[in-house]
Order: C-alpha cells, then sequence, then structure tokens
C-alpha cells in the first residue's frame, strides 16, 4: 500500500501542471456556490467520486507508513478523488462544507516530519478528507487547523516543489485559503472567491493592481495627431487581460470574468454560469510539451466541479465526457449508505446526440 501510494505521489507531483482554477458564486435566491477546474497533462488521474460514511474511520499516511493521525467522520461527504480514492482533491460533506487542495508549488512549506508526533500529524494530501469529516463552518476550520501536524509523503528532496493551499467554503458564503509556508499556517479570508496556484494567495491580490485600467464593455474611440483610434470589437475595455495559462495570469482573468458576471437569478443559472466561466480555463493538450512528447489525452485540464453548498450538490464533467453529471448529498442517508467509490466515467468517450431530419 504504501508502494503505491509513494508511486501516485511521484506521479502527480512530478508531471503535474500545477494549473487548478477556483471561482465561487451567489445566486439571488441566496445559493452559494464554489467551482473549480484540475489540471494534469501527463496521464488520466483516474478519477472517482468516493462516498464516506459517519462513523468512517481513517488513519493518515506519514512519511513512514499508515500511522498518522486516526481521525472518524463526524459527517458523512462527497469527494471527488485523485489517483486514488484516499486523496480527496474537492468534495462537501452532509452540512455544507466544501474544501479542495490546489497545488502551490515552490512557496509553500510545511514543519519538519517528526515520527513522535505521528498521533496529531496529517499528510498534505489527506488535508480535505479530515477537514470534510470533522467540520461544519470555516470558522471550526481556523480553530482545528492548528492543533494537527500537516507533512508531505513525497519521497522526493525537494517538499516545497510539491506544495499544497487549500480553499475551504462553508453554506454561509465563508471561504478561506490555508497557506502553510516555513511551517507556519496562514489562514486568509478570500473575500473574492478566486484563488489558482503559486505564488501566494496576498501576492495573487496585489498584483491584481497591475490591471486597474481593465473594465467590462467598450473602449470609447480617442483622437490623437488627426487619426481616430477606435476598438475592433467588443469587450475592448478587456484589452491587456493576460491570456497564458500560469497561475497569476489565471488568476486575473478568473477575477474580472467572475467579479463582471451578472448575479444568477436562481442556483441553477449560477451553476451553468460557473461552468460557461471555468471553461475558459481549459488547457489544450498540446501547449505544455513538445510534438513529440504530446500525451494521449483529450485535455490538460481532466474535469471541471461545481459544488452548491446549499443545495449540497455536486455537478461535474470530465475530459472524456462534457455531459453535465449530478451527486445529491440530500439523497444519501450517510448513517446506512458504505463507503464507496466509483469511476467519474464509466465510459471513456464522449456521447453525442445525434438529430434526426425528417424528410
Amino acid at each position: 500500500m504504501r508502494f503505491i501510494l509513494f508511486a501516485s505521489i511521484i506521479l502527480f507531483t512530478i508531471h503535474t501542471v500545477d494549473a487548478c482554477t477556483g471561482i465561487s458564486m451567489s445566486a439571488a435566491d441566496g445559493s452559494y456556490i464554489q467551482a473549480r477546474t484540475i489540471e494534469w497533462g501527463a496521464n488520466s488521474l483516474n478519477s472517482e467520486y468516493v462516498v464516506v460514511p459517519r462513523n468512517f474511520t481513517q488513519t493518515s499516511f506519514t512519511p513512514s507508513g499508515i500511522n498518522g493521525l486516526t481521525f472518524k467522520s463526524k459527517f458523512g461527504y462527497v469527494g471527488l478523488s485523485v489517483t486514488q480514492k484516499e486523496i480527496i482533491a474537492e468534495g462537501i460533506n452532509e452540512v455544507g462544507l466544501s474544501a479542495g487542495l490546489f497545488y502551490f508549488p515552490h512557496y509553500g512549506s510545511y514543519q519538519d516530519y517528526d515520527p513522535k508526533l505521528n498521533s496529531i500529524t496529517i499528510s498534505d494530501i489527506q488535508l480535505v478528507a479530515w477537514m470534510l469529516s470533522q467540520f461544519k463552518t470555516v470558522d471550526e476550520v481556523k480553530t482545528a487547523i492548528h492543533e494537527v501536524r500537516i507533512v508531505s509523503v513525497n519521497p522526493i528532496e525537494d517538499k516545497s516543489a510539491t506544495a499544497i493551499h487549500w480553499r475551504v467554503g462553508d453554506v454561509d458564503g465563508n471561504q478561506i485559503v490555508i497557506e502553510i509556508e516555513h511551517g507556519i499556517v496562514n489562514i486568509y479570508d478570500n473575500i473574492i472567491g478566486v484563488l489558482t496556484n503559486s505564488p501566494s494567495f496576498p501576492w495573487q491580490l496585489t498584483n491584481l493592481n497591475n490591471y486597474v485600467n481593465l473594465y467590462a464593455g467598450n473602449t470609447d474611440a480617442k483622437t490623437l495627431d488627426n487619426l481616430i483610434l477606435k476598438p475592433f470589437g467588443a469587450g475592448s475595455g478587456f484589452l491587456g487581460m493576460p491570456g497564458d495559462v500560469t497561475p497569476p495570469s489565471r488568476f486575473v482573468r478568473a477575477f474580472f470574468y467572475k467579479s463582471t458576471a451578472p448575479i444568477s437569478k436562481t442556483f441553477f443559472a449560477a451553476i451553468k454560469q460557473c461552468f460557461t466561466i471555468l471553461n475558459n480555463f481549459d488547457i489544450p493538450i498540446g501547449i505544455e510539451f513538445p510534438s513529440n512528447m504530446i500525451p494521449d489525452l483529450p485535455s490538460a485540464t481532466q474535469w471541471t466541479s461545481v459544488i452548491d453548498l446549499t443545495n449540497r450538490e455536486i455537478y461535474y464533467k470530465t475530459f472524456y465526457n462534457n455531459t453535465i453529471r449530478k451527486i445529491s448529498l440530500k439523497d444519501i442517508d450517510f448513517e446506512k449508505v458504505s463507503y464507496q467509490s466509483h469511476p467519474l466515467d464509466k465510459d471513456l468517450v464522449q456521447p453525442v446526440q445525434e438529430i434526426k431530419i425528417t424528410q
């Protein structure tokens, strides 16, 4: 088991493209939504949806084995995993707490592993599962996060290259970002509801000032030296917004797309709007590899999830199948359901609905 875990981590962290993008939105009916993409350009993550009942006991991995913090689920939850079912990348519990991990390479750095503290030690890749199983609100997470010791189980020497930070939100619309730098846990209130990867969250907020000139709408025509200058088409107010896939550029785009979007009337309209916005962050598979090394994948964006915290629903689509699917936690009896996991895609094919033309 430990060998499988380390092999999965090596594969996940060395070849990842570090390109997750997260947004959140509220609807006029009071619903609160958190959405994100997850990218990996090397191979399929073999993601599954995992159903975890109440009173389910888990023990965290550590660098020396499966001997870390043991925790029993106070709340049942559903999560979307990567590489193996223990690594929950995004999920929601039955009382409306949602959490997800985002890569934070070269900026995050945890405390050193101390085997004498295994009883309070949890791996970074299992922190989402711990939070979903234990807590109802963001405030509870803020308090409890200082009671555990978060470590990397990655066997590579430069563990900062594979560090993680986390987004946590609750049903009341509160959202935080958790980042660990030089062993110190930093918690930031995420008032804009956007997250990507490195650098740190405060840096990303400061960087938005570089784009203070951007605005929704069109630029007015101007006359300079007797020459009339006018925009070529719609959207010229966003001219100069970065279009590459680096984390700072995606953060800027996500912020402006989200902040200029109209407030949806209903929860489902907000869910559809989140999918529409995040479609702009799909990464074509060919841009990150030399032409002779391009993996046989449909996209580097493996899946997109939209979670309705208010109505306790997970929506997702994948790079194999863009059909939106839904899991409703209200339909699950977490006292009776068994622990289980299932592939996000039963068949690795995009369904096509043929339209017959009558003669």
